[in-house]
């Protein structure tokens, strides 16, 4: 189908003639038509299919052939990335080039004071569209900057990609301030549950055109090196003495890796830069200009780049880490081979990326070639597909464990060596008697400790006793009678125990003498010799009461 048999304004014919677009892609044809009509619409297509004409061209028309206000701010587009913002930003110079009176604005952050009071202002005067970030529009929201009472359309492009960066509650903050009466148009690359959730609660009787995700194109040369983590780089450094680095972008899975590995490669002299959200937005305007004129050879970046990014010359794409679905695996090699030309991809597959990089051979329904490992940079795993298996059971329990003992024996435990760790246990190893000798173990400052105090107790002990017999027996002399008198063998000695409490009684009232112990040492030791009677019998120098 061509734009000239859709229903569109004839200025927006006149913009598409000068700039050669005849035919449509299969997201235009078959969703153009019902947001003519007025109807919510989520489309499912990859990138570089056209969804951003999808929704703009309709969006124009309708706003070109009237009946919106004037002074309202009557769409809203929204994308996850500053660079998308500025790509569909100026598609729409493109598109509205004949369109006198309708204006528009992106606002997105990261850029300074100055660039904050234009977005301010532009919104102020009523821009017909606005094109923004979430994080930045609801910044303006806050501070009452934008009335969003009379938005006619509510666009969002890359929805999924929105909702995996974290920008759900701010899509549900942003279409409070909405009106209900609106046409909600909801573009994603893939349509997971969330998607369908979000769809639920913003959109209104929609239709879905989904098309299936394409394979990559046949001009991309895809193949792959099985690794080890630690090779990566080496093998990006044997990749680029094959190939010459010119027009290369290297994915990585995160930001931390995505600094480390630019920082590697210019330090072994590579022309490259890093790309990622971390950067100003002045700092990634000028990577993104001097990677597009030919002033980089390498852009290292993350994920922010496989989407919605139009650079058409890009002869070699390097998978650092495997993407983690077959979806981005395609946007990212689509980066290369675009408008008919030939391009190459290599994924570097590591032990714990296999897995994912089998659902995406069953994805493509091919096996893509594995290159040959460079003999000087060592042995690489089997594929299998499989992720390695972690150590588990018992002795992944004993290494665990190892070194917090608890308890009464935790200073004697014996240090663990290999053997007696991987020594294999009998019953008759577990159930045999343990004498003293088996369990005693060089002496700690603890167990020296403890024998000094056992030593204390045992002397002191010993000295109560003596004087409770000699106290007793001096009671005996001068008070019992011949009937009453204990005789030699009931008296106690040194050492021994008093089964029950002293005849005599002990005196609560009599003070303590300069030899008996003192009120704190007799508490301390009071659990240990009450029973044995010791520390209720008075002392030689106590007076005895008859």
């Amino acid at each position: 189908m061509q734009f000239e048999d859709l229903d569109l304004n004839y200025d927006i014919l006149d913009a598409l003639d000068d700039m050669n677009f005849v035919d449509c892609t299969p997201i235009q044809e078959h969703a153009i038509p019902p947001i003519l009509d007025g109807r919510d619409i989520i489309g499912v297509a990859q990138t570089g299919t056209g969804k951003t004409a999808a929704y703009l061209l309709p969006i124009l028309s309708m706003l070109r052939d009237g009946g919106f206000p004037d002074d309202a701010i009557n769409c809203v587009i929204m994308a996850p990335t500053r660079e998308l913002a500025q790509q569909i930003d100026q598609a729409m110079q493109g598109f509205a080039y004949y369109l006198d009176g309708i204006s528009s604005v992106a606002i997105y952050g990261g850029n300074d004071g100055i660039r904050y009071e234009q977005e301010k202002r532009g919104l102020a005067q009523g821009a017909s569209v606005i094109i923004c970030t979430p994080g930045r529009l609801i910044s303006h929201l806050s501070l009452g900057n934008v009335d969003l009472s009379r938005t006619s359309f509510f666009v969002l492009d890359e929805a999924d990609r929105m909702l995996d960066m974290g920008f759900s509650e701010d899509i549900m903050q942003i279409a409070s301030f909405l009106p209900k009466q609106r046409q909600t148009i909801m573009f994603s690359a893939t349509m997971p549950d969330k998607i369908v959730e979000l769809a639920k609660t913003i959109l209104t009787d929609p239709v879905e055109v989904k098309l299936a995700v394409s394979k990559p194109a046949d001009g991309i040369r895809q193949s792959a090196f099985i690794c080890y983590e630690a090779q990566k780089l080496r093998i990006v450094e044997h990749i680029f003495t094959q190939q010459e680095p010119k027009r290369v972008i290297i994915f990585v899975g995160s930001k931390l890796k995505v600094k480390d590995v630019a920082i590697a490669l210019k330090r072994k002299g590579y022309n490259a830069e890093a790309m990622h959200s971390d950067l100003l937005q002045e700092q990634r305007d000028d990577v993104m200009y001097r990677f597009k004129v030919g002033q980089l050879d390498i852009l290292v970046a993350t994920d922010i780049v496989a989407r919605g990014i139009d650079i058409d010359d890009i002869q070699l794409v390097i998978n650092y880490d495997v993407p983690h679905d077959e979806e981005d695996y395609v946007h990212r090699i689509g980066r290369t081979a675009r408008a008919g030309k030939e391009g190459r991809s290599i994924t570097l597959v590591s032990e714990k990326d296999q897995p994912q990089f089998r659902d995406i051979e069953r994805f493509l329904e091919k096996e893509v070639p594995k290159e040959e490992m460079p003999a000087e940079l060592g042995d690489t795993p089997a594929y299998s597909g499989a992720a390695p298996r972690r150590g588990k059971g018992r002795n992944r329990g004993r290494e665990r464990s190892r070194g917090r003992g608890r308890g009464r024996n935790k200073g004697a435990q014996a240090p663990a060596t290999k053997d007696s760790t991987q020594a294999p246990t009998t019953k008759e190893d577990t159930q045999a008697p343990t004498t003293k000798e088996d369990t005693q173990a060089p002496a700690t400052k603890r167990s020296r400790n403890r024998k000094r105090r056992k030593a204390t107790q045992a002397s002191e002990t010993a000295t109560n006793t003596a004087a409770n017999t000699a106290a007793t027996t001096a009671e005996s002399a001068t008070t019992a009678t011949p009937s009453t008198a204990p005789s030699t063998s009931e008296c106690p000695v040194a050492g021994d125990s008093v089964a029950g409490p002293n005849p005599a009684g002990p005196n609560p009232a009599a003070p303590y003498s300069s030899s008996s112990p003192s009120p704190k040492k007799r508490r301390n030791r009071g659990g240990r010799n009450r029973h044995r009677g010791g520390t209720d019998s008075p002392t030689p120098d106590q007076p005895t009461i008859n």
